[in-house]
């Protein structure tokens, strides 16, 4: 069930806090702002994700290689190097990616 509808798009979330942050995308908000750099994001935890960039901290361990991350997406896509799963798939073409980055630009 999803009772929480953005008023702009009509889109439905299942929680109020992601109907919040959804709508920032509309509205451009950022309310957490980096005391190191100022840079400004809409989720709270985007800005602990930046610090990490800030404070050297990478708290996410590869269970294989024991390279570390920042963050929990970033292990992910490096543990594709490993497996070798490629799991976003040109629907066009049908070339896969690891990343959703490398797809959007092919």
């Amino acid at each position: 069930e999803k009772p929480y509808v953005c008023d702009r798009c009509g889109q439905r979330f299942a929680q109020a806090s992601t109907l919040t942050y959804h709508v920032r995308r509309h509205t451009g908000e950022k309310p957490y702002v980096c005391d190191s750099c100022g840079k400004a994001f809409a989720v709270s935890s985007s800005l602990i994700t930046h610090s990490r960039k800030h404070t050297g901290e990478k708290p996410y361990i590869c269970g294989i290689c024991e390279k570390s991350f920042i963050s929990s997406g970033e292990l992910n896509k490096h543990f594709r190097s490993h497996t070798g799963e490629r799991p976003f798939i040109c629907e066009m073409c049908g070339n896969s990616y690891t990343d959703i980055k490398n797809l959007k630009k092919h």
